[in-house]
Formats: C-alpha cells, structure tokens, sequence
C-alpha cells in the first residue's frame, strides 16, 4: 500500500513536472512570437512631439513612451503623402515599384504585404482606423473599428480573443490631420507659442498652429489608451511597439508634398521589453520600407525568404527593406548609406501641372531633383487657402518672406544641402563648385535606384493617374482642365515611344509641355528625339496584367 502511495505521488510529480515544462514550453513560443502593434500618426512634421524637442505641444504618452524604448531619429519615408507612404509601410517596397506612387492609389495586383506574410504564419491581423490601401487581397486585415478610430473597446476585443495566438495591430490615427477640429481646444494659447522658425509669424498661422497642436494632443491621448489596454490585460512585456509620425504636416514647409526633411523625415518609436534599452537612441539610417522584415524576423520570419509579389525592375522579388531588429540592441550598428524619396504632383488635390521630385540622402548631405522645374509647382494642400495666403498679403511689404513663398512655386532643377550646417535646407548648393563631387556622387546614387524601381521619371509621374482607382479622369485643376502653362508653345503630336538610356539622359532632356492636337491631352516634347509622349499614349512603368479595379481600401 505504502509502495502504492508513493508510486502515485511519483507519477503525480512527474505528470506535474511534464505540464510545468509544457507550460514553460508555451510561455517560450508565446515569447518568440511577440505581438505587433505599429501606431501611425496623420500627416505630423517629426519635430512636432515633446519626445523630439517641441516645448509647446503636449504629449505625454508619446514622452513616456520615448523613455521606455528607443527614439529613431533617422527613419524616413520614401514618399510625401499618405496612401504611398502605407503602403510602402505596410509591402516593404518603395513606391514606384510597387504602382502605389500617387496619393489615393493602390499596389500592383499580386503585391503582398505583412499582413499577408503574418497571417499566413499565424497570426491574427488587423488595422483600426485610417485605411488608404488597396487593393483588399493585398491587404488582408481585419478592419476594426470602422471609421471610428476611438473605438478602443474594438482594440480590446481584438487583443484579447485569444491568448494562443500572436497578433498585429496597426492603429492607424486620423489625427492630426487638417482640418485640426478634433482636438481639444483652448488647451494651446496662440498668443504664447513660439512659431517654428520655417513658418511664417503672423495671427492666422498662430491660430492654426494651436489647432494642430491640439490635434497632436488628441493622438497623444490615444497612444495612452493603447498603452493602458496592453497594461490592464497585461500584454505589454509580450508586445513589440513601434509609433511613426508618417510625413509632415500640411503647413507651407510643414513639410508634405516635399522632399525636404520637414517632409520625408519620421519621428520613431521602438517599445520591446527586455529586447530594447530604455531610453535609447539610433541615429542610423532606415526607410518605412525596413519595418515589414522588422517585424518578420521578430516573429521568427526570415524576411530573405519572402516573395513579394512584385519584381523590381531587375527581376528581383524581395523586400527592397531590410531587418533593423539588430538596431534594438545596438543602436549604433550601421543600416543605409542611403536614404530614397520620391514626390507625385499629378493626382493630388488642385494640381495645376506635372512637378515630380525625386532625393537621396545621407547622414550629411541631401540632393534634390525637380524633373519640370520650368513649371509652377502649385497644388491645392499648401498654394491655396490659409495660411499662405496671409503669408502673400504681408509679404507685400516683406520682400524676404515674398522669396520665400516664391520657392513654395518654383524652385531649380537640382538643390544640394549640408544637413549639418543647414538643418531646414534654405542653402541651396548644387552650383557651388566646391560641392561638384558630392552632388556627382549623390546624383549617380539617385540614377542606379530610379533604375531598380523602374522609375522613368516624367512618363511615370505623367501615368500616375492610371494608379489611381477612380480618379484616371483629370481633376479639378489639373493640366488636362487648364491652359497651357503660360509661355509654352502648342507643340504637334509625333509618335512616341521616347526612350532613354539611363535616368540621367531622361532627367537631362529639356521639356516643353503642351495640349495634344485633340486639345484633351498633356503632351510633353523630347527636344532632340522630336517625340512627344503625351498621357493616352504613355505605359504605365511596368506592364503587369491586373484584375479589373475593385473597390480597394480608403482609396
């Protein structure tokens, strides 16, 4: 009997021994498979956080998170406005590549993303809030929330379902994009706030500042609520987090619709506990396209393995992002020599002519290229409207302030900026000689990736409406509803078919703009070729067979 007993209190040791390891085992494989949660600010200049510097905005949240986690000061994005920059954010691939270049566009049919690779690795996917991607096979998440971006008993809902499986989650904030009128108001006094040196001080620009600021205020506060779910059902050790402030704001020099670092650079967030140092901070270089494979190998994904869906122009179909997890335990490792970005007029809001741009940066310097930059570049987010025209009322007797609005309009074909001494690139030095080799070098950097992602340049910001689902008819204010630009010549229609030899030889090409001789089509002339390209005719940059538009994401 007493054998018996002990025979029993051995199994029953051993049974509970084996299920302790089972469970530890579980706990191990839950450990390796974090959860994911990617927090996307709307339309916010990086610089515009208490994290960052700002002495004026209110963020706490977003300052608590900064000092738990590590502050990437050198993230950028490949684009200048919302819907490229997703979906870069979301493929791993620079725009042009992927068809997703134009605002309100969408990927190539076949294109993957993150959500696909992590739901086909088990995990439950998900995006609350702003969408603005498409098409819907590309991205298969789960939408939550609908419109409703505070709708946080849907987080919690989505976030507790299972405690077995891993998740993802990209809280995608409508905020603090303009119109600035869901913020809390009175919480900023105009009067008080020290206007950033880029804008312009007057009355009109100090009320809106205030209403953007508490726009600001109103992410902060659900960057809190995010934060106090992962608290409360105690997932916060398990969860890697990551908070972008995605380009600038939409400010004359608040940096959208430009390739300026107000622009295209991002103020990151990293939060892993037990993987990332408190406090820390990387200056190294890294794009929007580097965070799929960053999120992949932190689930245990090698991203080298990963197909996207969509070959670049060289025939490869990996990400064009790389893996910063190694940034998380030393921040100071190399990443890029290089940073890419590119701009798409055609198909924003108001535009009145093509003015592509195109910038390679690196941690010093900043080269700029303007493919038209005979044209008036003017678009209806930051030529029209408030503050800018206060700002060309007082430059009436401002003749400083008036150059500076001019450059909003037209700018050179090529800029050059020492990032060291010139931090918001009002010294332009593409034609000081002593700067020759440097632009030589970043110019040549900018032709071999233009040639990777199959960018032609004007052809491809002249297909750009064919990009966008439902908006391939001209706009209001576009080139094919307005006259000629002034001191243009009509030019006959010739064949097309232009091509060039390398970016360069395409960039170089002196255009003229004009109507086709059916009066309804921009046309461009290539001077020594004698050809004009004109919209009907252009390819799209890669001829891929694509299933009929569908209705896409927020598009």
């Amino acid at each position: 009997m007493k054998s018996q007993i002990l025979l029993s209190v051995s199994l029953l040791s051993i049974a509970l021994t084996m299920n302790a390891d089972l469970n530890a085992a579980s706990i191990e494989t839950k450990s390796g498979r974090p959860n994911l949660m990617l927090i996307i600010s709307d339309d916010s200049t990086w610089r515009d956080f208490g994290f960052t510097g700002n002495k004026d905005v209110r963020t706490p949240h977003l300052d608590r998170l900064a000092s738990q986690g590590l502050s990437m000061t050198s993230m950028f994005t490949p684009a200048t406005t919302c819907s490229p920059s997703r979906h870069a954010l979301y493929t791993g691939l620079f725009p042009i590549r992927s068809g997703a270049y134009p605002n309100h566009t969408r990927v190539y049919d076949g294109t993957k993303s993150m959500f696909t690779y992590l739901k086909d690795h088990g995990y439950r996917v998900a995006l609350q809030g702003k969408e603005h991607v498409g098409p819907a096979t590309s991205f298969p998440y789960e939408h939550i929330g609908g419109k409703n971006d505070d709708a946080f008993e849907k987080t919690r809902e989505f976030v507790t379902r299972s405690k077995e499986q891993s998740w993802l989650l990209v809280f995608a904030s409508n905020d603090p994009h303009s119109p600035w009128n869901r913020g809390p108001k009175g919480l900023h006094d105009p009067a008080k706030l020290t206007v950033p040196p880029w804008l312009h001080d007057n009355e009109k620009t100090r009320q809106l500042l205030a209403d953007y600021y508490g726009e600001i205020n109103k992410l902060d506060w659900q960057v809190g609520q995010l934060m106090a779910i992962l608290d409360e059902t105690k997932q916060a050790d398990d969860t890697l987090v990551i908070f972008v402030s995605e380009q600038g704001s939409s400010f004359p020099y608040g940096g959208k619709w430009s390739v300026y670092d107000n622009g295209i650079r991002v103020a990151t967030i990293v939060r892993w506990p037990g993987h990332v140092k408190a406090g820390s901070h990387s200056q190294s270089l890294v794009q929007y396209v580097d965070v799929p494979p960053t999120f992949l190998e932190a689930a245990g994904i090698d991203p080298s393995t990963i197909d996207t869906g969509c070959p670049d122009a060289d025939g490869n179909r990996g990400f064009d992002g790389r893996s910063f997890l190694k940034l998380l335990e030393n921040p100071g490792a190399p990443m890029r020599k290089y940073v890419f970005s590119q701009h798409t007029t055609v198909g924003i809001n108001g535009y009145q002519a093509p003015y592509p741009m195109r910038a390679v940066r690196d941690q010093r310097y900043k080269y700029i290229r303007n493919l038209a930059p005979e044209n008036t570049y003017s678009i209806g987010g930051i030529h029209k409207g408030q503050p800018i025209e206060s700002w060309q009322e007082d430059a009436k007797s401002d003749s400083k302030l008036a150059a500076r609005i001019d450059w909003l309009f037209h700018r050179p074909g090529e800029e050059l900026y020492d990032l060291q001494s010139d931090e918001l690139e009002t010294q332009n030095l593409a034609a000081d000689p002593k700067y020759q080799e440097i632009r030589q070098r970043l110019s040549a950097e900018l032709d071999q990736w233009m040639k990777q992602q199959g960018d032609q340049g004007m052809p491809t910001e002249l297909a750009a409406h064919s990009r966008q689902p439902g908006r391939s008819q001209p706009q209001p204010n576009s080139p094919d509803s307005k006259k000629p630009t002034p001191g243009r010549r009509k030019k006959k229609q010739a064949s097309a078919g232009a091509e060039w030899t390398s970016a360069a030889q395409m960039w170089s090409t002196p255009w003229e703009f004009g109507r086709g001789v059916d009066g309804s089509h921009w046309c461009e002339l290539h001077k020594p070729m004698n050809v004009a390209l004109c919209s009907r005719q252009l390819p799209v940059v890669r001829h891929r067979p694509e299933a009929p538009v569908a209705q896409g994401r927020n598009v």
